[in-house]
């Protein structure tokens, strides 16, 4: 079966059929780092890692671009408030911003580029679009460009809106500007601004316009025209309408497939930054989740389906994750961690339908209780068939609880010798007080093993420790 994703520009699900056979490329709007990351941006991180690991479990090549957008509005007035300089505090929410990527699991993006690094792209593609008559040079001559939005007649047609509906821009006085829809391409020197947030430019000095960022750097980094362009809802407008535009405008094919992810919410509004109502991956892992339990979180949903966050559902999804993870475990116990397969027919046939990772999970679960039947009966066979193909499916997913990534030590698990020793001491505790036959003690012993999220097993080997329920 072939891949099919929902294309926002055709409102459909096309088949995907990459430009290059075997070769992917794909651009992914990062973020803004004007504050540290919360868990609706890394669902977005979560979400195009799973597209990303379902193309090369399937042979290609992906070359996946993930930009951070380090100079902007928003960026400058954190620098005011706070009277840092902008890239201070831009690299300082970077750092925070990849640690938690390295916490989930997420693969390093192939290119990362920062738009501070490539203002002279910006430049050549803001001149293609002012010498095709795309674009002019504001009036006032105060080093300001806008990309003219009557001389790109398909404006809309990726949101769906109509130009005639469309309000200001919102990103410029509107007197300098010939219609109020237009957006900036490049912002001259304000006076309101830090005096260090600028570039020299055919125009003045000033700094780019938000949109123009990731049109060249996408074009920079897969050429003219590429395969896939990602990023959330929320971007479809204005954004990557305004993308759409001035790159078509400009003469290139740009991407082939939009695909957006739907959003987190908290309440009845999306988690953002400047809403105040934010949860982020520490605070999470503080309340005793982890980082492999909030990937499991943010994975399940369909990634077009929206994500209403409740403390209820995370943790539920966390005990369902420990399910998967205490079958991995004691299967391996018995067979070994074997190498993973091929993944079950059904399991591909679920991500090929739009990345259906909700269906596919169900796989996921289906198999493992296959496996806990067979490790009732002893079956080795069958247990090992049940671990490789269970193994293989949460590679995909990023969330095999074998991958030696959970143990890098960005997850806490750099804690683990130590509570590997104290839950040894327990069960030794435990051990004499049953070999008296003081089963109040072991009974005790276990209790508080439990109540810390410890659950212990008595095999003909001796006791085995888990963490999570048993099921």
């Amino acid at each position: 079966m072939t891949l099919r994703l929902y294309d926002t520009a055709t409102r459909s699900v096309r088949d995907f059929v990459p430009m290059t056979p075997g070769l992917v490329g794909i651009y992914l709007c990062g973020l803004t780092v004007q504050s540290p990351p919360h868990i609706g941006h890394l669902r977005s991180a979560v979400n195009y890692d799973v597209l990303r690991r379902w193309l090369l479990h399937t042979g290609h090549e992906v070359t996946f671009v993930r930009n951070v957008t380090d100079v902007d509005d928003k960026i400058l007035q954190k620098s005011l408030d706070q009277k840092r300089p902008f890239w201070a505090i831009a690299f300082e929410n970077r750092l925070l911003l990849d640690r938690d990527y390295r916490s989930l699991n997420v693969l390093p993006p192939t290119y990362e580029p920062l738009a501070t690094a490539h203002i002279t792209e910006m430049h050549e593609l803001i001149q293609t679009l002012i010498s095709g008559g795309h674009a002019y040079v504001a009036d006032c001559l105060n080093g300001d460009v806008y990309f003219d939005v009557s001389s790109y007649s398909s404006y809309g047609a990726l949101s769906g809106q109509k130009p005639s509906d469309m309000r200001s821009a919102g990103d410029a006085p509107e007197r300098d500007k010939r219609d109020a829809r237009d957006f900036a391409l490049w912002k001259g020197v304000k006076a309101d601004e830090p005096s260090d947030a600028y570039w020299s430019s055919p125009w003045g000095r000033g700094r780019p316009g938000w949109h123009i960022e990731c049109s060249a750097m996408a074009r920079r980094y897969l050429g003219d025209e590429f395969d896939i362009h990602g990023g959330g809802l929320d971007l479809t407008f204005p954004h990557h309408e305004n993308e759409i535009a001035q790159s078509k405008a400009a003469g290139l094919g740009f991407a082939r497939y939009w695909v957006h992810h739907a959003l987190l919410n908290l309440g009845e509004s999306k988690m953002s930054k400047s809403l105040g109502n934010v949860i982020d991956l520490d605070s999470l892992v503080e309340s005793g989740i982890r980082p492999v339990e909030v990937r499991y979180y943010l994975a399940s949903p369909h990634y077009r389906s929206r994500i209403d966050y409740s403390d209820e559902a995370l943790r539920e999804a966390a005990v369902a994750y420990r399910r998967i993870e205490g079958f991995v475990q004691r299967a391996a116990e018995v067979v070994g961690p074997g190498r993973p397969k091929a993944v079950p027919p059904a399991f591909a046939d679920a991500m090929n339908d739009d990345l259906n990772t909700s269906a596919a999970l169900a796989i996921v679960h289906d198999t493992i209780r296959e496996g806990n039947t067979a490790l009732t009966a002893g079956d080795e066979a069958a247990i090992r068939g049940a671990l490789t193909a269970v193994r293989a499916m949460l590679g995909v997913l990023g969330i095999d609880p074998l991958d030696a990534s959970w143990d890098a030590g960005t997850n806490g698990n750099d804690l683990k010798p130590v509570v590997d020793s104290l839950v040894a001491l327990a069960l030794e505790q435990r051990a004499q007080a049953r070999a008296r036959k003081d089963w109040a003690a072991a009974d005790s012993v276990r209790d508080q093993l439990k109540n810390a999220g410890i659950q212990v097993e008595d095999t003909p080997t001796g006791p085995r420790w888990t963490v999570g329920e048993q099921h």
